[in-house]
């Protein structure tokens, strides 16, 4: 009998309809890492019946209070949960979960949203506790009473409810900074090279978001959104052969390639080059949420009585850049009296895009940093310097 031994074919999938067995490869980590990468937009992906939202993020005082022997609960976390309703026996509704911070614990919430009915906030101390509770124990009374599949709640747990134990998120989480620290957390994974950033020694990563004083020492916030002068711009940039466009798009390819984070020698964390950039080179996009700047007074309060580092960025009168949460690199740029890069304004397909582009050649290595150009104020609220330039101004504003 004889044998033919065929090599295997490497064929792409037009659809979904085949009449063969077909066997899909895929790279789990690589697939989560593009989705904890992607600040253009939300992170957002899907399993089962969690959507995933927000990873939020963990400071360095927070570690010790905020996880558990089976999960690690990030401030800002959210996520979306669809599941039995607590007022109809046969139907399915919505459950926002969130993770927030109330006097220096974990604070769980829960939002039931059904069409119909007005929506219910439920919170707990735990993932479980009231939150998941509340919902649970009228599901299981209701299909119990309706004959359907018995709901057993007590073995139901609020960190597999929240999320918090689904692999991907899982492995983003543990890929958060600074989570080795968690002690009475035991790893799934480990670290995972999703989000290769170092844990700041302040907590918001930036002199312009740091407290007012000596760095360690907690006084209060820097008030205010960085603003951008109107018309400021990379003069030589127009004279330059491609279009603002085409720089643009350019740019997004290679921002990547062109920065690292590490511990910055004017505080806390910092952008560095690479590699070395030429004049007039758009280097990296502030991105996050674009927000009204009525909203942004509220979200600048709110992160203030939070103790939360501000990363904001004011685009024009109206409309204002909300990195806190939901944010890219650029936020981490610090600011100097002798700046290598300055910020302009770029309108693509008809967005404005904030865009840190260098102002003089950066050798690789050098620290990114531009003027942050803030009002000035008077002495009782001065911001001290601390970028070392010949030309300092010893204060920021």
């Amino acid at each position: 009998m004889l044998c033919y031994l065929h090599k295997p074919r490497t064929l792409p999938l037009r659809c979904f309809a085949v009449f063969r067995r077909v066997f899909v490869q895929r790279d789990e980590a690589r697939q989560i890492a593009a989705v904890v990468q992607r600040g253009e937009r939300q992170h957002t992906f899907r399993v089962g019946s969690l959507l995933f939202r927000a990873v939020g993020r963990l400071l360095p005082q927070q570690m010790d209070a905020f996880h558990s022997e089976a999960a690690i609960f990030p401030v800002g976390y959210h996520a979306n949960r669809f599941y039995w309703s607590m007022r109809y026996s046969n139907r399915r509704c919505k459950y926002l979960c969130y993770i927030e911070e109330h006097e220096a614990q974990p604070l769980f919430k829960v939002k039931v949203v059904e069409k119909g009915h007005d929506d219910v906030v439920l919170t707990g101390a735990t993932p479980t506790g009231t939150a998941w509770a509340q919902v649970l124990e009228p599901v299981a009374r209701m299909r119990s009473c309706s004959g359907t599949l018995k709901l057993f709640p007590v073995y139901l747990k609020g960190e597999e409810l929240f999320g918090l134990k689904t692999s991907a998120v899982t492995r983003i989480i543990e890929s958060l900074p600074g989570v080795e620290a968690c002690e009475r957390y035991t790893f799934r994974y480990g670290r995972n090279p999703l989000m290769e950033w170092p844990l700041a020694f302040n907590p918001s990563g930036s002199a312009r978001s740091e407290p007012k004083g000596s760095v360690g020492s907690i006084v209060g916030l820097v008030p205010g959104v960085l603003s951008l002068s109107p018309g400021e711009s990379v003069a030589a940039a127009h004279q330059g052969r491609h279009s603002k466009s085409a720089q643009y798009r350019r740019m997004k390819a290679e921002w990547k390639s062109n920065v690292y984070l590490a511990r910055s020698g004017i505080q806390g964390l910092g952008l560095y080059a690479a590699r070395d950039i030429e004049k007039c080179t758009m280097v990296i996009e502030y991105i996050g949420t674009i927000i009204r700047s009525e909203v942004a007074n509220r979200k600048e309060r709110l992160y203030e009585a939070q103790n939360r580092g501000v990363y904001m960025f004011r685009i024009d009168n109206d409309y204002v850049i909300d990195a806190t949460i939901t944010g890219g690199p650029a936020r981490y740029i610090n600011h100097s009296c002798a700046p290598n890069c300055i910020t302009e304004v770029v309108t693509v397909e008809k967005e404005n895009k904030i865009i840190i582009s260098s102002s003089r050649r950066i050798q690789r290595g050098e620290e990114l940093c531009y003027d942050y150009k803030f009002d000035l104020e008077d002495d009782q609220h001065k911001i001290p310097c601390h970028c070392g330039a010949v030309n300092c101004r010893k204060w920021m504003n």
